[in-house]
């Protein structure tokens, strides 16, 4: 178990360093987490992605034209849920929330991901499974 409790659980990931995990059953369609961070302008978060992408880390999360969510400030353990082409999660922006849903049922010990939709800007390799070909 992890300090996220029983739902979510921390661990390493053989998709990127450390991913999030179901700790239980998760319905399809539910919220699992919400994408917490500190709210800051878009200019703001370019440049602080170009400083993260730098360390092959993609941390903040456009929320519109104005906002994003910067993780690495005030986030929590959805930071941690990794990219996959084939993704098992959606996301749902509700205002200047930015939620992270079940696209299907998800299996206890499954790891939670969903498509980051770069367009390759931060030119990280995509290792959601070997060979892929995408850049995030």
């Amino acid at each position: 178990m992890s300090p996220t409790g029983k739902r979510l659980v921390l661990r390493r990931s053989s998709i990127a360093g450390r991913g999030v995990f179901a700790g239980e059953r998760i319905s399809k369609n539910s919220r699992i987490i919400d994408y917490a961070g500190e709210k800051i302008t878009v200019d703001e978060g370019d440049r602080r992605e170009r400083r993260y992408q730098r360390r092959g880390r993609i941390w903040c999360f456009t929320v519109n034209r104005r906002w994003m969510r910067d993780a690495s400030v005030g986030g929590n353990v959805a930071r941690f849920v990794n990219h996959s082409c084939r993704p098992n999660c959606w996301i749902e922006i509700a205002g200047d929330v930015v939620w992270i849903r079940a696209s299907r049922t998800i299996a206890a010990g499954e790891e939670l991901n969903y498509d980051y939709n770069t367009g390759g800007e931060a030119g990280i390799r995509c290792r959601c499974r070997p060979g892929c070909p995408t850049v995030l």
